[in-house]
């Protein structure tokens, strides 16, 4: 994802990175080429001459503003559920290091934060696994690097990930209880947030697992790019040489529009416009480990300069 400050008004009207603009930019000059013929075919340059009213493309246009709409908004509830259930675990995560470090008793303060730090390490690790099964990557490196030698052999050998690191931490709170350190109500709350995680978890694999319907989308796409390509021959009649010019911008608002649903539709991606999956881990590992007191390198937020996360 594109991770940027707030943008002067001048400056968002030349923005590239993190625009659909690049990507288009073959399509649109698909319709230049036909909007150049359509003029010259309405000047008679060229023997052919196709003329067509402007009436079709004006219901046809609205009735495809109206669909656009509801494929922007069916790929954004996805892209804001997505969100909601990131900051879910961020909150989920804090809750269950908190009652680690307050709720266990019978203990002094140095034993209990040293078995606190066992399962934020754990909670630590999680959004990074998520991540990685979200995207079908490889999460060998980041699992590495922030978990025992004999944990992390056991988690790599499971096909869901972020659920067994989630059966450890359940695990931990049964050691706790059955050592004598957590009362009732307190394995109460252990799990409460537990279950908050896991819903989490399961959330994001049906967004994953659960696209928009492909007929749907590919009705839309057609759509789009035969009106696009026939509009230069509908508006020629009425604006003449100015065709190029408003042919090209309406394919631009369409195509634009078509392309960042299709973005946002998978929010878990790695393309431009999808959640920065990368910060917010690095942000859910940043605010366990500053909770423990412990000092770390990654960083909390987006830097002041745009990246791609």
């Amino acid at each position: 994802m594109i991770v940027r400050p707030h943008l002067h008004w001048f400056r968002m009207l030349l923005a590239w990175r993190g625009s659909v603009l690049p990507q288009l930019l073959p399509r649109l000059f698909i319709v230049l080429i036909l909007s150049i013929i359509a003029v010259a075919a309405h000047d008679h340059i060229l023997k052919l001459t196709v003329n067509l009213s402007t009436v079709p493309f004006s219901l046809i246009g609205i009735a495809l503003a109206v669909f656009l709409g509801f494929r922007n908004s069916a790929s954004y509830d996805r892209y804001w559920e997505g969100r909601k259930l990131w900051g879910q675990m961020l909150n989920e995560t804090r809750s269950l290091v908190r009652e680690a470090l307050t709720l266990p008793r019978n203990g002094d303060e140095a034993a209990t934060r040293e078995r606190a730090r066992e399962l934020a390490g754990l909670l630590a690790a999680l959004p990074h696994a998520l991540r990685h099964q979200l995207r079908n990557t490889d999460p060998r490196a980041d699992l590495e690097a922030r978990l025992p030698r004999a944990l992390f052999e056991r988690v790599m050998a499971s096909r869901y990930r972020p659920a067994t690191l989630l059966l450890c931490a359940s695990e931990w709170v049964q050691r706790e209880t059955r050592e004598g350190r957590l009362d009732g109500y307190a394995v109460l709350a252990f799990e409460h947030n537990l279950n908050g995680i896991s819903d989490v978890i399961g959330g994001c694999e049906r967004i994953v697992s659960t696209p928009l319907p492909f007929a749907y989308t590919v009705m839309i796409h057609r759509t789009v790019y035969f009106f696009c390509a026939l509009l230069p021959f509908g508006l020629v009649d009425s604006i003449g040489g100015l065709t190029p010019i408003f042919a090209v911008f309406v394919a631009y608002a369409f195509m634009a529009h078509e392309a960042i649903a299709s973005q946002l539709e998978d929010p878990f991606g790695t393309e431009d416009n999808d959640l920065a999956l990368n910060l917010m881990s690095a942000g859910i590992e940043v605010a366990l480990h500053d909770l423990m007191g412990e000092p770390t390198s990654l960083p909390a937020r987006a830097p002041e300069q745009f990246i791609i996360d």
